[in-house]
């Protein structure tokens, strides 16, 4: 399955998503330096990423060298050094309906359900603290280019201004949903992006804001 990955809100900003492999790599070199202060040779990422050749391990490093992760000295056999970008590691925790609400068990449990976690650099989080992601359940947001299957990247916030893209707790129902946040006089009303859906009508005491969207890592294929 391929994602790319594209800031939400932000023109023409495109990037492409790291494989396992590569973010297996790339983790390997900072733990690597950390632990040794210089970078490995290609034989040792292939050595502890249990990678059979060199040359698919080089296939790798110049997609990371593209991508700015990496710079590379091909003259010297330890000419590897991180790039300039900072590496976030961002949590999957979880998924979003959009569309009807779905049960979860409790937001506080969400970040025990991490199954995966995403090596993103730091302008493609805006620096922003507190980013997790959740799978779409879902094609209430699909105007909104946000589909089925594809993540959200997610700034942990509690309130949000009209608009704004976020994952609402339904607190009665113990149900989350991901839809655009409107406060109107008496009533919250959460605005899916797909002409064909209704919105959702609550109570504002019945609604809590578990983070807003800052990003979308989009499936393709």
């Amino acid at each position: 399955m391929l994602f790319l990955l594209e800031q939400a809100f932000e023109k023409g900003v495109k990037v492409k998503e790291l494989s396992a492999k590569q973010s297996r790599i790339l983790n390997f070199l900072h733990h690597f330096l950390d632990d040794n202060g210089y970078p490995p040779t290609i034989r040792d990422i292939a050595k502890g990423c249990k990678i059979s050749s060199t040359s698919v391990v080089d296939y790798n490093l110049r997609i990371l060298e593209r991508e700015g992760y990496i710079r590379r000295d091909r003259e010297v056999s330890r000419g590897i050094e991180l790039g300039a970008r900072r590496i976030v590691r961002v949590p999957v925790i979880g998924s979003i309906a959009a569309g009807e609400p779905i049960p979860v068990p409790t937001p506080d449990t969400w970040s025990s359900e991490e199954t995966e976690s995403l090596e993103l650099t730091e302008e493609l989080t805006r620096g922003k603290e507190g980013v997790y992601a959740l799978e779409v359940k879902g094609t209430s947001m699909i105007d909104a280019l946000i589909g089925d299957g594809d993540l959200v990247l997610m700034q942990q916030v509690a309130t949000a201004e009209n608009g704004e893209m976020v994952a609402v707790w339904l607190k009665r129902e113990k149900e989350a949903t991901l839809k655009r946040f409107y406060l109107e006089p008496g009533r919250v009303r959460l605005q899916p992006a797909n002409e064909e859906m209704p919105p959702i009508y609550a109570d504002p005491e019945n609604v809590a804001i578990q983070g807003k969207v800052i990003g979308v890592i989009r499936r393709v294929g």
